[in-house]
């Protein structure tokens, strides 16, 4: 009897040593989409933005003015001179100008949730680096997501993410290649 007691006692322990907290569980059903919900929590970015914007501007301005004088005579057989006079001025001025900008990225990133904010909604941050032939490109968001936007999936659009900041940004020889040459900077500097 006191070896089944002391077996219990065991049994016991381990039970308690191996026990699962399920308020760290509340989050992680069964049944439940695994969507993220807490600091560390990874969370796919679709990255859909497409932008337009357009200017244009017309001006236009004339202004003239004439003014002339005229005299004629004869007098019997003399002839007197004929007198004319004009004067004229004019002034005109026609400017135009039409600024044109459009730009369309998507892309999928993972970012990981920062932070938790107060009121449920979640800080995520995400970088990425692809090398390709030496030409590097490394695409960067950060924002805040509400709980509610995050899809069933676990991902996110990037037009649902509030203060969003997306970067491309890339490097290498072909990039180097498309700029202008220290000697034409320098010339546009000086001109």
């Amino acid at each position: 009897m006191k070896t089944l007691f002391c077996s219990l006692l065991m049994l016991a322990g381990v039970a308690l040593a191996t026990a699962q907290d399920m308020r760290s569980n509340i989050g992680r059903s069964l049944f439940a989409d695994q969507k993220a919900n807490q600091a560390g929590d990874a969370v796919t970015v679709l990255v859909v933005e497409t932008s337009s914007a357009s200017n244009d501007a017309s001006t236009s301005a004339e202004r003239s003015s004439n003014l002339s004088l005229s005299a004629a005579g004869n007098v019997g057989e003399s002839s007197l001179p004929d007198v004319s006079l004009g004067i004229g001025s004019g002034n005109s001025f026609k400017g135009e100008g039409a600024t044109t900008a459009r730009g369309s990225i998507r892309a999928r990133i993972s970012a990981r949730v920062d932070s938790v904010l107060a009121n449920g909604n979640l800080a995520i941050t995400g970088n990425r680096t692809i090398i390709i032939n030496g030409e590097e490109q490394i695409i960067t968001i950060t924002g805040i997501v509400r709980p509610s936007d995050i899809q069933a999936d676990n991902s996110v659009y990037s037009y649902n993410i509030s203060d969003a900041r997306i970067a491309f940004e890339g490097g290498g020889i072909v990039s180097r290649a498309q700029g202008p040459g220290w000697i034409t900077k320098l010339l546009h500097w000086l001109f």
